[in-house]
């Protein structure tokens, strides 16, 4: 008989079998406007933007950066908004260094469902931190990801480590 080791990921389940949250409003990054930080893990906001953890992250410290506004696209966004959305994305990166020290990174946005937006009608750029060898056989092989740390001590640690934009 072969001895496995076994991991345990209880909270995938809701997502695995279908469940979901069904938020008060019909997008959910506007429903997240206005919630509690801790609960939606939500690590910095600024004036035009904020940046919360993936739920189901590519690895681990996988953000997002999203406007408060619902809109599809970069064009839509002002010239304040546009420069916010930058100075938060260098200062999440600045953060992951601190707290995780990747050696590289993934930046960008899927713009529309054809690119594989997931919610496609509220832009949001992801930053994913990524290490040499962080695609291993658990991903090719059995379609799963390992994350190391759990979502609400990524959060943690991200919130202590931040530094905002304009100095704070």
């Amino acid at each position: 008989m072969t001895n496995f080791d076994h991991l345990f990921t209880p909270w995938r389940y809701s997502y695995l079998s279908g469940e979901k949250k069904k938020p008060e409003v019909d997008c959910i990054f506007c429903a997240k406007v206005g919630a509690d930080d801790a609960a939606e893990h939500i690590v910095y906001r600024s004036a035009h933007v904020y940046v919360t953890l993936n739920l189901y992250p590519y690895n681990n410290g996988h953000l997002m950066i999203i406007p408060y506004t619902h809109i599809a696209s970069t064009e839509s966004m002002s010239a304040a908004a546009l420069t916010d959305l930058m100075l938060t994305t260098n200062a999440a990166i600045a953060a992951l260094r601190r707290v995780y020290n990747p050696q590289a990174f993934n930046v960008g946005a899927n713009l529309g469902e054809a690119a594989g937006a997931g919610v496609a009608g509220h832009f949001h750029l992801h930053v994913v931190p990524r290490w040499a060898g962080d695609t291993n056989f658990m991903s090719v092989v059995g379609s799963t990801r390992v994350i190391p740390d759990e979502l609400t001590q990524t959060w943690r640690k991200l919130r202590e480590a931040w530094q905002s934009p304009n100095g704070g």
